[in-house]
This record gives C-alpha cells, sequence and structure tokens, in this order.
C-alpha cells in the first residue's frame, strides 16, 4: 500500500479521536523555510559581491528549521493519537531537513572555494530547487484532508519531472565543465562539491 493511500486510511480512523493538529502546522512552518533557503541560494548565484550575507540568511533559515524539526520530533514523543504514521512523520520531517542542511553547504562551499562566478547551468540548478520546494510545500499543505490525494500525486510527479531536468543539467554542466574549462582548480572545486553531492 502506497504513503497516500496508508494516509487516506490512516485519516479516516483518526478523524474519529482525538488528535493533536500541531503537527501539520509545523511540517507547514519547515516546508515554509526550505522554500526561502531555496530562493536565497537562488539570489546569491546572481549576486556573489553579497555571498556571505546570503549564506547568513540561508544559514538562518535551516537553524529555524532545525528547531522546527526537534518540536516535531519533541511533540511526537508527547502525542498518543498521531495525524499520520510515527514512521512516516520521521519520514516526512527528516528527508526536508537534509535538503536544508545540502543548500546550507552548498552556499559555504561557494564561500570557501572563492567562487567569483557561476555557470547557466548553476544558475538553472537553483531555479529547479526552487521549483521543487515550492511544490513540495504545496503538497505539504494538503496533508491534512485525505480528500487531497489525487492532488498530492501531481506535485510528486512534478517534483520527479524537475529531479530528472536537474539531472540532465547536472550531467551537461560535467561535459561542458571538462571540455571548456581551462583552469585545472575550477574543475577540482567542481568535481569535490559534485562527489559531495553525490555521496550525501
Amino acid at each position: 500500500m502506497g504513503p497516500i493511500r496508508r494516509f487516506q486510511r490512516g485519516a479516516k480512523l483518526a478523524s474519529l479521536l482525538p488528535r493533536e493538529g500541531k503537527f501539520f502546522d509545523y511540517f507547514n512552518e519547515h516546508a515554509g523555510h526550505q522554500v526561502l533557503a531555496a530562493a536565497e541560494l537562488r539570489t546569491l548565484l546572481g549576486d556573489l559581491a553579497n555571498l556571505e550575507a546570503h549564506q547568513r540568511n540561508i544559514e538562518r533559515h535551516e537553524k529555524q528549521a532545525d528547531q522546527i524539526t526537534h518540536q516535531t520530533i519533541q511533540l511526537l514523543h508527547q502525542t498518543f493519537i498521531t495525524p499520520l504514521d510515527r514512521d512516516e512523520i520521521h519520514q516526512l520531517i527528516t528527508p526536508v531537513e537534509d535538503v536544508l542542511d545540502l543548500m546550507e553547504h552548498t552556499a559555504q562551499c561557494l564561500f570557501l572555494y572563492d567562487v567569483r562566478a557561476v555557470t547557466a547551468e548553476a544558475q538553472r540548478l537553483a531555479e529547479i530547487c526552487v521549483g521543487c520546494t515550492e511544490r513540495l510545500r504545496d503538497a505539504i499543505g494538503k496533508l491534512e484532508s485525505m480528500d487531497n490525494g489525487d492532488a498530492i500525486l501531481k506535485l510528486c510527479a512534478e517534483i520527479d519531472r524537475l529531479e530528472t531536468d536537474a539531472d540532465y543539467v547536472m550531467r551537461s554542466a560535467m561535459a561542458k565543465l571538462f571540455r571548456e574549462e581551462p583552469d585545472a582548480k575550477e574543475i577540482i572545486k567542481d568535481a569535490r562539491r559534485s562527489s559531495r553531492r553525490w555521496r550525501g
């Protein structure tokens, strides 16, 4: 049984019992910070002169989201009837936190490696990142009603399509880098960033 169907079944049962609704507030707030961090990363790539300020903004969103994660886990331990399965709450909140960590890490790497210019592909990846986070936020916002299953699945399909686009852009960027970049240091920097991305 897929996660949407499990949610619908659980929602029918949970609707008959008292439950803690604060979880959905946490989910929505957490997803909102992810969208804001992604938008800040996109802005950073077009404004490298103020990289450090943008990096601090991304870090602020990551820290605030991290607090929400802790509050969610704490509430999970204190709540007898939860709106979703306990494991699914963990599976929902943790990957979103991981994405924020990766955005913060990307901004830190740009500062650490003293990046002075970015490629069109990097900017396109940032646009895709914003699109994915916006759709994830919209999907999370619909979790509270079991009537939204089809709409959630549609948003998930859009995220999957954007992920495919990102893979294509990433491969194109790497091929272009090794064919056209005369500075070996830039190749090493990008290879290190890519290695960390795929390991993460």
